[in-house]
């Protein structure tokens, strides 16, 4: 059989396992009923049309236009336009026309060769809240600022010329800035051909995320910001042409530290050949600019590193270097299976390049005679190396023997290893300590994968399941992942403790791992703990291993195991509740029901 064939057989066979068990969990806490209920909203998702699926019904738009606005801000429209097709401008300034809050302009800034195209289509609309100006083509971000200008209004949302607004845009902008007053604020977007009502894809964004927006310009459309900010900061900058949003963006949020995000799609990208919606290939400039933009930023704000390519067009990465030659303590726990060690320690040495370091395996009651040879053998082999024997209970704890390694550790940043993983990429250590090294940056966890080469861990995303699950499960290795997200150093809520590393103080602060939770849940509550005292928490696809997936302690599945696992997902639905629910760095419209960023049957309201 060809091994691409057998690898998709497998994982089908995981999903179905997966779905099963998870029916099996529905029933027993909500009843076959509701477990049939959930089945038939997930069928209906996976071979459901998406006609009109992202835009907001004739009611809610009614609602809308009774609303008391008074005290809501103005909000200036600004389009560049050069040379557009006529049915795409027309459709653009009935998209506006339509919009179901009233206390907006429209600053049109018309470069075309022609302009009386654009003036003949205006000529339709009678409304003193539309103005536009004819100008000499200076390029798209001169145009730009040339139709901000024009505004009035408290913020400016940019438009372009071949674009479409949700009827519900403006509203939803309005209705944030009125409660939140943020300077800055982005929705979620979809791709379209020929029809808003027959959208290609949707983008589904993440809460800010700085680490991911240096990665790839993620916040793209719909972008409002505050008209006074705009003019702060100086506006577009013609030397970024083709990225000149992606540095706007940054010089913003250096102004700001930080964006609003309104989960819904309320901007329509067109699909054609010459717009960026079908990649940077179109524009082969856009990455020099990008990469200029985000090495600008870096500087502004005192932060040594440089933008290269990332693994695919339109993602980027940062070498930022690592700061000193600081010691790393690479913790693995250990109870027999000296085959899996064995692999895991010559990987190590095999495969990195960053020193110096140590190797702790705490060794958790081993009984052989072999696996004590081995512990002899391998640490006459490598000087870094020592055993550190943890007796204090029969049990097996990993918080515990975690906890136990750390009192030995030298080093200033933990690297928390399983003893079942295997190292692949030689520059794993580096990628995550120069990550680690950052402000704010507490842990850093890697990308793993299953012998077959599908994705086992890229992060993990509260709420999976009802309690956490891991991003991207069972994606094919090489895949970018939805928006670039398995190819992109990112922020997320947490990341397993099969490959973790953390600073040291960091660590210490918050009383290490929690050891009520024995097996699990314990990298998710140590990262959520450190998130609520303002750390970040990262994950980086350049630091690549195979997990050999817990053999050490087997499953959590039958008998005593099951109990088990069962109080800790408990435990954690205690200390965080609803804070589970709604994980920052998803989606609310994507489903909690599965680990491959698929759509949910019910999309935010």
């Amino acid at each position: 059989m060809d091994q691409n064939k057998k690898i998709q057989k497998q994982l089908k066979k995981k999903r179905k396992q997966e779905l099963r068990a998870y029916f099996r969990e529905i029933s027993q806490k909500q009843g076959f009923f509701a477990a049939v209920k959930r089945t038939l909203k997930y069928m209906k998702r996976r071979t459901g049309g998406k006609k009109g699926r992202y835009l907001p019904k004739p009611l809610e738009l009614a609602q809308h236009r009774e609303a008391d606005i008074l005290g809501w801000p103005r909000i200036s429209v600004c389009v560049p336009v050069y040379n557009t097709t006529r049915q795409f401008f027309d459709e653009l300034l009935a998209s506006v026309a339509k919009q179901s809050y009233s206390n907006w302009e429209l600053c049109i800034l018309n470069a075309s060769d022609d302009p009386q195209v654009v003036r003949e289509l205006l000529s339709r609309y009678d409304d003193e809240r539309i103005q536009c100006v004819d100008a000499e083509n200076a390029g798209i971000s001169a145009n730009c600022n040339r139709a901000a200008r024009m505004a009035s209004g408290h913020y400016l949302v940019f438009l372009d010329h071949d674009d479409l607004l949700s009827p519900n845009a403006l509203f939803e902008v309005a209705k944030r800035v009125a409660r939140t007053e943020a300077p800055f604020i982005y929705s979620d977007e979809a791709l379209f051909k020929n029809s808003m009502a027959h959208p290609t894809v949707a983008h589904f964004k993440p809460d800010y995320s700085p680490q991911y927006l240096l990665n790839c310009n993620y916040i793209a459309h719909l972008a409002a910001i505050r008209t006074d900010v705009f003019n702060k900061v100086g506006g577009f900058r013609s030397e970024f042409d083709g990225s000149q949003d992606h540095d706007l963006f940054l010089r913003v949020l250096e102004e700001t530290g930080g964006a609003e995000h309104i989960p819904k799609v309320l901007y329509y990208w067109r699909e054609h050949e010459e717009s960026t919606s079908t990649g940077v290939e179109a524009k082969p400039y856009v990455a020099e600019a990008a990469k200029k933009a985000i090495d600008e930023h870096l500087q502004r704000i005192g932060v040594l590193g440089d933008a290269v390519d990332g693994l695919f067009p339109s993602t980027y990465k940062v070498n930022y270097g690592i700061k000193g030659r600081p010691l790393v303590s690479i913790i693995i726990p250990n109870n027999e299976h000296v085959i899996d060690l064995d692999r895991c320690i010559r990987s190590i040495y095999a495969n990195t390049q960053y020193r110096p370091f140590e190797v702790l395996v705490v060794e958790n009651n081993s009984r052989t005679v072999e696996t004590f040879s081995y512990y002899e053998k391998f640490t006459r082999t490598y000087p870094e190396c020592r055993v550190l024997i943890y007796d204090e209970e029969k049990q097996f704890n990993f918080s515990r023997i975690c906890n136990f390694g750390r009192k030995h550790a030298r080093g200033d940043y933990l690297l928390f290893l399983n003893n079942d993983t295997e190292v692949i990429t030689p520059g794993w250590l580096g990628e995550m300590l120069q990550l680690c090294q950052l402000q704010d940056v507490a842990v850093v966890g890697a990308k793993l994968y299953y012998p077959d080469d599908t994705v086992q861990h890229a992060g993990v995303i509260t709420g999976l399941g009802g309690y956490a699950g891991h991003s991207h499960k069972y994606a094919m290795r090489g895949r970018s992942g939805y928006m670039f997200r398995l190819a992109c150093v990112q922020e997320l809520s947490a990341v397993t403790g099969a490959c973790m590393m953390v600073q040291k103080k960091a660590f210490d602060e918050v009383g290490g791992f929690d050891t009520g939770f024995a097996v699990a849940y314990n990298d998710v509550d140590l990262c959520l703990r450190l998130r609520r005292r303002g750390k970040w928490v990262l994950f980086t696809p350049y630091a690549e291993l195979y997990h050999h997936e817990s053999k050490s302690r087997g499953t959590d599945e039958e008998g005593e195991a099951a109990d088990r696992f069962a109080h800790e997902k408990e435990l954690l639905y205690d200390r965080y509740g609803d804070e589970l629910r709604r994980d920052p760095f998803y989606n609310p419209n994507l489903t909690a029901d599965r680990e491959d960023f698929s759509e949910s049957d019910v999309l935010s309201e």
